[in-house]
């Protein structure tokens, strides 16, 4: 184990969340409000811990995805407890617990809060949760690796560890442009729905918020019910940008190089859009008795498909009161999610797509023992590795999903509330059903079930594996 990386790596991660937290200090000085001097002391704090941790250069700079999963676990565990620093210092969230889950929830891109009264909060504060969604959204390490010479040759496992999806390539042949690409177009888009927003003459603090928000498919708003009283062409805004957020964003890469087939050949993108148009289509049949007016049956629906399968958690309405086969429909849609290599979370569609193939493939083995069927997704022949770790992946998932369920249930609540909080962490959805819904908080669980929550949330966004090497053993030794 390189551990003087790892330590470097953590202090630059460091560095830049004290960076980060100098944004909210200007919203306390537009806003005149007292809360500022809370992030100034963390930043301050954030800047001398990252600084000395990442003083010293290590003896060499290549690490492997071992060196990679554990600084990423570490890092959001690092971020997640220095940022919730301001909560407590501010006593707007004085409870550590608390503070912790509502930081995690940030970072993480769940959007699950503790908060009752969001409304509460100060912009100072807002502006934190929402920022935390943003760096959050397309990984924080992805933005060092752009901006920080790290050498080796080794950065992609970096990008392995902390990047949704089954598979992480590289778009172009240095890992540093690859990154640079990616948050090009992450910040691109996020001005765009911005600028979409405020020309709906959406408040400007408030399209700041939901654009950052959504661009992290985070969910995280500054009014009580979240996106509902707003008007219906900033609802409209809020679901197309979701849906683009959730879309594999090798998808605008080959579209800004004209490569027609090759974005076309991205599978998992048609399925993320057919089930998107299909779910909204069925709800909108199943919901039409609840609504006087088609459209707004029909933009509602939208609006929460895309929100629960790109795992945003925004809402427009308690959809806990739908009937059972859109709920059905709504937890299959938060289970599946959006598309790898996007910001949205869930197991990810090409992963569904990948179990599938071998199923069939399976299958066909039976029906012809001597044959030998390749396994091919967008064009390409499928590795055995991908494979295999896909099906690792979902058995990882069964075992934390299944334990999770269990410590949460000591507490006694409804069935299907403790199912859906689970399902909403893990998943980094935000909302769940019934007590834990888009109408509730997550405030009334214990201190136990919330650390589990927090486990879940920042474990579901790194795709499980690099959290669970933290408890491995054998990883901790030194080469």
């Amino acid at each position: 184990m390189n551990l003087p990386i790892i330590r470097r790596i953590i202090g630059y991660v460091l560095i830049l969340e004290a960076l980060l937290m100098l944004a909210p200090p200007i919203a306390a000085l537009i806003y005149h409000e007292e809360e500022g001097y809370a992030y100034i002391i963390t930043a301050s704090i954030c800047m001398i811990c990252g600084g000395l941790l990442a003083l010293k250069k290590p003896k060499t700079q290549v690490f492997y995805l071992k060196e990679g999963c554990v600084a990423t676990a570490l890092s959001w565990i690092v971020l997640s407890l220095f940022g919730c620093l301001p909560f407590i210092i501010t006593k707007e969230i004085p409870n550590f617990v608390d503070a912790l889950f509502e930081t995690a929830s940030g970072f993480s891109t769940t959007g699950s809060t503790i908060l009752d009264n969001v409304e509460a909060l100060s912009h100072t504060s807002l502006m934190w949760r929402s920022l935390t969604h943003w760096i959050g959204g397309m990984g924080v390490l992805v933005f060092i690796m752009a901006v920080v010479p790290l050498s080796g040759g080794s950065n992609i496992n970096l990008m392995r560890a902390e990047s949704p999806g089954p598979s992480v390539g590289k778009l172009v042949p240095k890992m540093k442009e690859t990154a640079r690409l990616l948050y090009i177009i992450y910040i691109v888009f996020t001005v765009l729905e911005f600028v979409f927003l405020a020309l709906g003459k959406m408040p400007i603090f408030d399209a700041f918020c939901t654009a950052v928000g959504t661009a992290g498919t985070g969910g995280f708003g500054v009014r009580g019910d979240s996106i509902a009283s707003y008007t219906p062409y900033v609802q409209w805004v809020v679901t197309v940008f979701m849906v683009l957020f959730g879309v594999n964003f090798n998808l605008y890469y080959f579209l800004l190089l004209r490569q027609f087939r090759k974005a076309y050949a991205i599978e998992e993108v048609r399925m993320y859009l057919g089930m998107l148009v299909g779910g909204t289509a069925i709800v909108v049949l199943n919901t039409m008795h609840l609504y006087s007016s088609v459209s707004e049956n029909i933009r509602t629906a939208a609006f929460q498909a895309a929100s629960l399968t790109t795992s945003t958690g925004f809402t427009t309405i308690d959809y806990d009161s739908f009937p059972t086969l859109s709920k059905t429909l709504f937890f299959l849609m938060m289970l599946i999610g959006a598309c790898s290599g996007s910001t949205g979370g869930g197991t990810k569609i090409s992963r569904w797509i990948i179990l599938g193939k071998s199923f069939v493939a399976e299958i066909h083995s039976y029906l012809h023992p001597k044959s030998v069927k390749k396994l091919k997704m967008d064009g390409n022949s499928l590795d055995k590795s991908i494979v295999r770790s896909t099906s690792m992946y979902f058995f990882a998932f069964a075992v934390i999903f299944i334990v999770s369920l269990l410590i949460v249930s000591i507490e006694g609540y409804d069935f299907t509330t403790n199912f859906a909080a689970v399902l909403a962490t893990i998943n980094n959805i935000g909302p769940g059903m019934n007590m834990s819904g888009p109408s509730e908080s997550f405030s009334f669980f214990s201190p136990l079930s919330k650390l589990v929550f927090i486990f879940d949330m920042l474990a579901g966004r790194l795709e499980l594996f690099p959290f669970l090497m933290l408890m491995t053993p054998n990883v901790w030794k030194r080469r």
